[in-house]
């Protein structure tokens, strides 16, 4: 496992320095995203996070931040798969830009339900510790689902329609712990480095000390929006390579690597 965090982390990074304007693209985002939390006081302490949580405006860049997060599923994968090839990552070929225009559509209607759809657990009526751990199960849930379906969200950016949900669940079968392990080490590190900068701005320091954390954090975002592509990647490839399935389309004499 040791070689494939490695992976992880030295493909990002290899994508970062090959294609800069594609890497910004995020980072410029989360960082837009924090200047509306500036505006809206979120660090100037712990009462104004709490007031500016769900102000509108955080919102709705939060979800034009999410879409920007989904964006390296498409060059991030096609980078990985074909070699480290930065023309073949940013290139828009038919039908994988079509493929991936569905993947995006979806999560990006999951995204806007879960920022500004009903509250589930309050329309099922319930509360406290039964909300709670309804949340609770459902995160893990649809957790345990998307990493069944990492074999799929790789697939369709290379243009390989034949891999779906069912048939990406088939191939990641056997391969869920380990899946689950690489996936955490590619974006637990992150996390918590992101978390951190966020409320160390709450919590100390001035405009001049907020505005710098702002500036690494989204910087931090933009390589974390690629480690949860890269986990999935290798997750999938590994899995795929196991089951003697090729994740490329029929006829591509591209390798398979990271």
């Amino acid at each position: 496992m040791w070689t494939d965090i490695k992976q992880i982390y030295s493909s990002i990074w290899a994508f970062a320095l090959a294609c800069p304007i594609l890497f910004a693209i995020p980072v410029v985002v989360e960082f837009i995203q924090h200047a509306v939390e500036m505006q809206a006081g979120m660090y100037t302490g712990p009462e104004g996070a709490i007031a500016a949580e769900n102000e509108p405006s955080r919102m709705q860049f939060g979800m034009l931040k999410v879409l920007s997060l989904l964006l390296p599923g498409y060059w991030l994968v096609r980078f990985m798969m074909f070699d480290r090839s930065a023309i073949l990552a940013r290139s828009i070929q038919w039908p994988a830009i079509g493929l991936f225009a569905v993947l995006f559509a979806l999560n990006g209607a999951m995204s806007a339900f879960t920022l500004f759809g009903p509250d589930v657990s309050a329309l099922l009526g319930l509360e406290d510790t039964a909300e709670t751990t309804f949340n609770v199960v459902s995160a893990i849930v649809l957790q345990i689902i998307t990493i069944y379906l990492f074999a799929w969200f790789v697939a369709w950016p290379l243009g390989n329609g034949a891999i779906g949900p069912f048939r990406s669940a088939q191939i990641m079968q056997g391969s869920f712990f380990y899946s689950v392990g690489l996936f955490l080490a590619g974006v637990l590190p992150l996390m918590v480095v992101h978390y951190a900068l966020s409320a160390a701005a709450i919590i100390t320091g001035g405009p001049a000390f907020d505005w710098t954390i702002m500036a690494v954090d989204s910087a931090v975002v933009g390589f974390l929006a690629l480690s949860m592509v890269a986990s999935s990647v290798i997750a999938a490839r590994n899995a795929a390579s196991r089951k003697g399935v090729s994740l490329l389309p029929e006829g591509t004499d591209k390798p398979q690597t990271a």
